[in-house]
């Protein structure tokens, strides 16, 4: 195991470097489409011939900035995503030729509105009542909408044999991840949450898919043999944590060292950067649009109307990693997850019978000891 800190630190490291190789690739004549959220289809945007990246928006770094224009009491993700764009300090907002916005929460929505004022962005009407049959047809419109514009855009055909090998490239890289992300099935653990943490934000800052599929495998196998080995630094008396919630960039992590520094593990991430989106394939035997319709409306998040698909992916996620406790990391005035959380709570309780805790939080470091304070609690009652 002694070459696997590395590995996790090229893992982490991935995001600077892309800095570099995102100039590089412009230089080159590559289009660049930045995106925000899980809800964009990949398939589509690679299909064109562009490369699509996830745009900076989980630091404090820019939130003064933003709230020059925008109020303190709105949802830090939301701030930090304004800040960088309005600031320069996002090369990849900078060097992007179209944005990518959805209409998952309305302070997003406003948000693209100014964003709008200085580069172009399409935002997609996200339809918000998965399980309604208007749903997919509306959903299948805006896919269809994304996909001519692109092409107008980048003067270009996507034709169903490009979406039809992105759609493969994308399946196998889920398996990669899928694979990788399943070490946390096994008991205890090879890995911690943090080393798991660090390759998958890792993991969308590798642009040559390819490439990246070969390096989850590799990293899989090689965690696996050392683990056959008897190597693991993790204790087998660790409470399993699973993390739900929204997506949180560094507020994950002073979540996350605190449920490790106090006799826990996290195991399992629900939220977007986890198995949220990884969960499920796209279907390879349909038409392209319907099938990659039907996946990505089906992603459990907290602005779906009812969220059935986001409990039981938490249903199956307690289960296939024995979970002991969940962890509910929710943003400071996300109002979607927020107002679900009560829902989440009972479900966790009372259908799957195991502990449950909330916490609200931001991007600044200023409630670590608080956090770790409660963190210690609720592990140690576990």
């Amino acid at each position: 195991m002694n070459d696997l800190p590395q590995i996790f630190n090229d893992f982490s490291d991935s995001r600077k470097q892309g800095f570099i190789t995102i100039k590089n690739l412009k230089d080159e004549g590559k289009k660049v489409v930045g995106t925000f959220c899980t809800f964009t289809p990949w398939e589509i945007i690679n299909a064109s011939g562009a490369l699509a990246v996830s745009l900076c928006s989980k630091s404090d770094e820019t939130i003064e900035d933003a709230e020059k224009h925008l109020p303190r009491n709105l949802c830090p993700l939301i701030k930090s995503s304004y800040g960088f764009a309005i600031t320069d300090k996002c090369p990849y907002f900078y060097f992007s030729d179209l944005i990518v916005g959805e209409t998952t929460c309305d302070g997003k929505k406003k948000m693209y509105e100014y964003l709008g004022e200085f580069k172009n962005v399409h935002v997609m009407h996200l339809p918000q009542m998965p399980d309604d049959v208007d749903s997919y047809k509306l959903w299948k419109d805006e896919l269809i909408k994304l996909k001519e514009k692109l092409e107008k855009e980048f003067n270009t055909t996507i034709t169903d044999e490009k979406l039809k090998n992105s759609i493969k490239l994308r399946n196998r890289e889920r398996k990669a991840l899928k694979e990788f992300y399943e070490l946390g099935k096994m008991c205890p653990p090879p890995i911690t949450g943090i080393e798991l943490l660090k390759i998958l934000n890792g993991s969308s800052f590798k642009w040559d898919k390819e490439a990246l599929i070969n390096d989850l495998h590799n990293t899989t196998a090689k965690i696996k043999d050392a683990y056959d080995k008897g190597e693991s630094k993790v204790s087998q008396n660790a409470k399993r944590i699973l993390i739900t919630g929204c997506p949180m960039g560094e507020a994950t992590e002073k979540v996350v060292h605190a449920i490790e520094d106090n006799g826990g593990v996290v195991v399992c991430y629900e939220d977007c950067t986890g198995v949220k989106e990884i969960s499920k394939l796209v279907d390879e035997t349909k038409d392209p649009i319907d099938a990659i319709a039907e996946k990505y409306l089906k992603i459990g998040c907290a602005c779906m109307t009812p969220n059935n698909n986001r409990t039981n992916l938490i249903s199956e996620l307690i289960d296939d990693y024995k979970i002991d406790g969940v962890v509910d990391v929710i943003l400071q005035s996300c109002h979607p997850y927020s107002v679900e959380s009560y829902g989440i709570k009972k479900f966790v309780n009372e259908e799957k019978k195991i502990p449950y805790m909330a916490i609200e939080t931001d991007y600044s470091k200023t409630d670590v000891g608080q956090i770790k304070t409660r963190v210690a609690a609720f592990v140690e009652m576990l």
